[in-house]
């Protein structure tokens, strides 16, 4: 059970403190509404873009990093489609180094050319080198452009294209920060040896006065209900044909989402999982495969993907990935099948929360898609899935209808 108390400051920002004094450290995490779901199609990867450029100057302090490690601290970021979350682990008796740091950046940053250029162009070789230049490093922009036809998940959070980041101006970088980066578009969690006292006077002193921007409200064009299987042919100079099906399956928030996770477990769970020891261990079709999903807030797709060894044909691996399929499709997963995956799903969760920062960020994360409360309950989410109910995903989420198929083949 994680402990927390919560409050909100009249600008709108929500606070949640996690009190921890087992703990010399403090972590402050700053999760903002906004992701790459929420771009102008013309202008994508700005979502991204401001995971560098606020780590450059702020309106009142010109250097981020300075400050903070002089107080003994570190810090991250990372953007997805759907958020984009800001972390510091600092000594706890240096906590208001970081609301004081974090505050700054969130009144303003410190817009310059010379530091949106530098930035895009960070971002420009970070697109070059993952997505360009690394072997089957355009799987996912060709996938997502495959599966979705109408929703921004059409897009990758790095940007649709290298030219959006190249043509960005200031202006639009701007418009972008004072429409998502404001108080109420954000929830504030302080985690570790703190009191909520202090981290109450504290939010008031150095957030209290920041303007309240307005609330994101939502209205992104839905998915229609693919009605065809959708296949891709790519040759590329890579090492090993490789074999890519994803489908359609349910948002976060939806309650058929935790049967569609066991799911992806029974089929790709570690090293006893089935399709390993089907296709790599038995019948040696794949190097390695795996069945995973984002954990998409909106409608996400659940993806089987593996490297062929050399020599097997594409038809023979994704006719035995079929057949895989088919069983779970026809056949109840065994109870004890069932239990271990379960079993597993709970010990991730047990091992998530020994960390100060992974407790800090699901707070903020729970707290953002509803309630914060729902992290001390997830487990029971899991708990209540049955056989049955899996087996019932299994057929609708593998709907040949429903596939989107990328063969993938090395270059002779």
């Amino acid at each position: 059970m994680i402990h927390y108390n919560k409050f909100t400051l009249s600008n709108g920002l929500r606070v949640l403190v996690h009190e921890d004094h087992t703990t010399p450290m403090a972590v402050v995490n700053v999760m903002y509404d906004v992701g790459a779901r929420d771009e102008d199609p013309s202008k994508t990867g700005f979502a991204h873009l401001f995971e560098h450029l606020m780590f450059g100057g702020s309106i009142n302090i010109p250097e981020y990093d300075e400050p903070l490690q002089m107080a003994g601290g570190e810090n991250n970021a990372y953007t997805t489609n759907d958020l984009t979350n800001y972390y510091i682990s600092l000594p706890a008796e240096n906590l208001e180094t970081a609301f004081w740091l974090e505050s700054d950046r969130m009144l303003s940053l410190a817009f310059s050319e010379k530091s949106l250029d530098v930035q895009r162009k960070v971002v420009s070789e970070e697109f070059k080198e993952h997505y360009i230049n690394k072997p089957y490093g355009d799987v996912w922009h060709k996938m997502r452009e495959l599966a979705y036809s109408t929703h921004p998940y059409r897009w990758m959070t790095i940007g649709k294209e290298l030219s959006h980041i190249e043509n960005a101006s200031l202006d639009d970088v701007k418009s972008f920060f004072f429409r998502h980066y404001r108080p109420v578009n954000a929830i504030l969690v302080v985690g570790g040896n703190v009191k909520t006292e202090k981290v109450r006077e504290l939010a008031e002193k150095w957030f209290g006065d920041i303007a309240s921007g307005e609330k994101l409200v939502r209205n992104l064009p839905q998915e229609p209900k693919q009605q065809g299987a959708h296949l891709l042919e790519i040759r590329s100079k890579v090492p090993l044909d490789a074999l890519y099906k994803a489908y359609h399956m349910y948002g976060r928030q939806d309650p058929r989402y935790y049967a569609a996770d066991l799911l992806s477990d029974v089929l790709s769970g570690g090293g006893s999982s089935r399709l390993h020891q089907v296709l790599v261990k038995e019948k040696k079709l794949f190097s390695n495969i795996d069945c995973y999903h984002f954990g998409s807030l909106d409608a996400g797709l659940l993806t089987i993907e593996g490297k062929l060894v050399k020599g097997i044909k594409m038809q023979d691996a994704e006719a035995a990935v079929n057949e895989e399929i088919r069983k779970i499709q026809e056949t109840k997963v065994q109870d004890r099948e069932l239990e271990k995956v379960k079993n597993r799903v709970e010990s991730m969760l047990a091992f998530e929360d020994m960390s100060l920062l992974n407790r800090a960020n699901n707070l903020a994360f729970y707290e953002l898609i509803g309630n914060a409360e729902q992290m001390n309950t997830e487990f029971e989410n899991y708990q209540r899935v049955t056989a049955e109910q899996i087996q019932e995903e299994a057929q609708l989420i593998f709907d040949e209808k429903n596939s989107n198929t990328i063969h993938y083949y090395a270059e002779n």
